[in-house]
């Protein structure tokens, strides 16, 4: 299983997709550091530094800066995780590779769990930087979280978007070819992604009849229920912020202004219990299902 893990390495950094995503990571960073800048300029602008209210307005740009920053970060990290390994089994099976592995003495399962390993491994490592670059090149502007606690249970939220995707990723690279399960895995995390987004904006607008909102809510919550990435999101950011504790406190309007960029609503602890079996699930049936394949 260690070879597997050490083969999907090194077929990764070879792969023309990390070097699209270095490129997109690149520009991404780079716009975000004049982004964050010209937001940086504008909070707490005109207060003494020693005036209470210049630390809450920072403290404001620091979730306005932050929540933008892992809104289109958290897509790069998706679209490595899902294109990285939606042609794990199917493409493998497609060029013979699997044929020359599978007949050694090498139990399937074993075969599955290292290639599930090395990608997740992968991917996260590539989160923990793109995470630890977003929050340097905030510090820079605006005030940031800074407690280890916090930061280190954000990190681990942040990265579960990568075993959730690649879980479900390569159970769909047992059924479809891989230009098939990467446009199924697209459209699942853009089902996940509009349900938080429905949720977020409908929370926004009291007019909405109490008939209409609830109809609202179903179908966010359904489609949350089928791709769990946007809520484990928001979670990220609460628990960055400890934005529960401190919402009450603030007063530069939390909810109207950031809910859009995940900022605020974050989903029950029992949410997170379900993404964990959700992604627990998934593999499972990947595995069931890999050591049936007719390869």
């Amino acid at each position: 299983m260690n070879i597997i893990w050490k083969m999907t390495w090194k077929e990764l950094l070879r792969k023309r997709v990390l070097t699209l995503t270095l490129i997109l990571t690149a520009v991404f960073l780079i716009t975000f550091w004049f982004i964050a800048s010209t937001i940086g300029r504008e909070f707490g602008a005109g207060l003494p530094a020693d005036d209470p209210g210049r630390l809450i307005e920072r403290y404001g740009g620091g979730l306005f800066v932050l929540g933008l920053g892992f809104f289109f970060g958290t897509f790069v990290v998706a679209f490595l995780s899902i294109f990285s390994s939606s042609s794990s089994v199917s493409g493998e099976a497609e060029i013979g590779v699997m044929q020359a592995l599978l007949p050694r003495p090498l139990p399937r399962w074993k075969w599955y769990l290292g290639r599930w390993l090395g990608y997740v491994s992968f991917c996260m490592l590539y989160a923990l930087l793109l995470f630890a670059s977003i929050l340097l090149i905030s510090s820079f502007h605006v005030a940031v979280p800074r407690d280890p606690q916090s930061l280190l249970l954000a990190y681990l939220l942040y990265a579960l978007l990568v075993p959730l995707l690649v879980s479900v990723s390569m159970l769909g690279s047992t059924f479809l070819s891989s230009i098939g399960n990467g446009v199924l895995m697209t459209m699942l995390y853009g089902a996940g992604w509009l349900g938080g987004m429905i949720e977020k904006v409908s929370s926004q607008f009291a007019s909405l009849k109490e008939g209409a909102f609830a109809t609202l809510n179903q179908i966010s919550g359904l489609l949350m229920l089928v791709m769990p990435t946007d809520g484990v999101q928001r979670m990220m950011l609460d628990r960055l912020f400890n934005l529960s504790g401190i919402q009450e406190m603030a007063g530069f309007g939390m909810d109207s202004m950031l809910s859009v960029f995940g900022v605020g609503n974050a989903p029950s602890p029992a949410f997170l219990a379900y993404t964990l079996i959700y992604t627990g699930v998934m593999l499972g049936l990947g595995l069931w299902r890999f050591q049936s394949k007719d390869l």
